[in-house]
């Protein structure tokens, strides 16, 4: 069944948005973000055009999608071409209280299917609000080894008395370094406020992360 003229115009005005977004971040040259926006907008535009009938139109729509296409090969070329010199490197400041900065939103566009293994060095591995003996870390961390295990993730842990450095590394090539380490996320103020669970709604402590691409990630 095809969609009706609304629901095309809703799916245009939406794919223009991303599109514009894209044309905004790589103004700014942050290529990673603009190549994402790109190549969703593009993908809404395809469909834009499936249901497009007007030959008019579709020459039109062709040649904007043309146009992005082409501009977003150039951004992949040149990231690509970045990581292979070791060269890539992207900085985000957290403000103090800022929020949107959970986990997922952080690593998500790193964690492609390719990634197999992942590094964590962290001299800070405590329990929410700091401080607690040896003996309650090993539990809770023997707790979520088992819990990993369950769910076919094998979580090997190491400990050093010299490690000083903040890094994730995961075998895909990417590094992300954040000062504060994982440990960014201010206490919530109980049970039922918001960021509780969704982290994404958790304030966070000042700190900076930077991401690097380096095709030799994996430590001997």
């Amino acid at each position: 069944m095809a969609k009706s003229s609304l629901g095309q115009d809703s799916d245009s005005t939406a794919a223009v948005a991303v599109l514009k977004r894209a044309v905004e971040l790589d103004a700014e040259s942050r290529y990673q973000q603009a190549l994402v926006c790109y190549q969703e907008g593009i993908d809404m535009l395809l469909q834009v055009l499936k249901g497009t009938k007007e030959s008019s139109k579709r020459s039109t729509l062709r040649t904007k999608i043309s146009g992005y296409m082409d501009r977003a090969e150039n951004i992949k070329k040149y990231l690509d071409q970045e990581k292979e010199d070791g060269k890539y490197h992207k900085q985000i400041k957290i403000e103090e209280n800022a929020t949107g900065f959970s986990y997922e939103s952080l690593f998500r566009e790193y964690l492609q299917e390719t990634v197999t293994e992942v590094w964590i060095e962290d001299p800070y591995i405590r329990q929410t609000h700091q401080g607690f003996g040896n003996t309650q870390q090993s539990s809770g961390l023997e707790e979520i080894k088992q819990s990993l295990r369950s769910h076919g993730v094998v979580l090997e842990i190491n400990y050093s008395s010299s490690i000083h450095d903040r890094e994730i590394r995961f075998n895909n090539g990417w590094m992300i370094k954040i000062g504060r380490g994982l440990d960014y996320f201010k206490k919530p103020q109980g049970r039922f406020s918001l960021g509780y669970c969704d982290l994404d709604l958790r304030p966070c402590h000042e700190t900076t992360v930077d991401i690097f691409h380096n095709k030799h990630t994996k430590k001997i």
